[in-house]
């Protein structure tokens, strides 16, 4: 495996710009990021709520300049996938995964059709994949703080904060406005009120928040994920806590998992928090683990017990 400075990727990777057909006819715009040299694999990145894909475009360079198609793409109503007028667009969070994570894993399929498909996934991103009926079609998948922001798994030095902000400010934002006004606040990125009241009145079992018709449908569409599932835990993550994380993966019930921590000390730094660990500072240190488990089924951190963050 590459390790150091061998491992940081040059900026010759140049990606292609495409348009990803859901079901429902919503088009997604995307970015392809060629492999250099011999493809080793095809990676989806699925980004986390209200942060657009171009954030994880330096990640997917690197993965890229180590032998992976990748493709990032933007959700309905984020980004290069925002409708012209966002509200009443009637999006809704779960079709983030039924539809626009669906229709990115067909997608690399039909690309990159011999090579072996695999997931990462920040935040709501590792969450999604379980409502795709493609998903049986995933290797793989990483998930890095992946859980669906039921309140009271926040961590308890932050979660009155948090519950005033996502749970109260928010919805009010969203019925003043039409939609969640995120980028004019600084909340991250504008959202539809459908995945803004999603994401405020979320409730201790996911499903209790989809019509009663679709519940049994998606659970058993998590139920048939047999692909690996590595999820990180970030020790210093007040959304991603290691029970947040649990209460996503059970719904992984027939997929093997594994939990690691990673804390701030483990990559020499004093923070990462939820965001952290795809900013380009990790490029030479988690980005390059991230590599093991990716191209040969290798848990990086075997040796971070995940129970020290529970």
């Amino acid at each position: 495996m590459p390790q150091g400075r061998d491992a940081l990727v040059s900026a010759a990777t140049v990606e292609q710009a495409v348009l990803i057909a859901c079901a429902d006819g919503v088009r997604l715009g995307g970015h392809v990021w060629p492999a250099r040299g011999v493809p080793r694999g095809a990676v989806v990145v699925n980004a986390a709520t209200g942060v657009l894909a171009r954030y994880y475009h330096r990640y997917a360079r690197f993965l890229a300049a180590h032998g992976f198609e990748v493709l990032t793409y933007d959700y309905r109503g984020i980004g290069a996938s925002r409708p012209a007028r966002l509200r009443g667009c009637g999006y809704r969070w779960h079709q983030w995964g039924t539809l626009d994570c669906d229709a990115a894993l067909r997608f690399m399929r039909q690309h990159r059709p011999g090579l072996p498909l695999h997931l990462v996934g920040h935040s709501i991103g590792g969450f999604l994949p379980g409502f795709a009926a493609s998903a049986g079609a995933i290797g793989r998948i990483l998930t890095v703080g992946a859980q669906y922001a039921y309140w009271r798994d926040y961590r308890a030095a932050e979660r009155a904060g948090l519950f005033l902000k996502w749970h109260l400010a928010m919805p009010l934002m969203t019925a003043l406005c039409g939609y969640f006004p995120g980028r004019r606040l600084g909340w991250l990125e504008d959202l539809p009120a459908g995945v803004a009241h999603e994401w405020s009145f979320r409730r201790a079992r996911m499903e209790l928040s989809l019509p009663p018709q679709q519940r049994q449908p998606v659970l058993a569409r998590f139920a048939a994920v047999k692909a690996p599932v590595l999820a990180v835990i970030v020790a210093d993550d007040p959304l991603g806590t290691a029970p947040a994380i649990r209460r996503g993966l059970g719904y992984y019930r027939n997929a093997p998992r594994q939990e690691v921590v990673i804390a701030p000390a483990d990559l020499g730094v004093a923070g990462i928090g939820h965001f952290g660990l795809f900013h380009a500072r990790f490029e030479g240190s988690f980005w390059v683990d991230s590599l093991a488990w990716l191209a040969e089924g290798t848990n990086p951190w075997a040796g971070h017990r995940a129970d020290s963050a529970a």
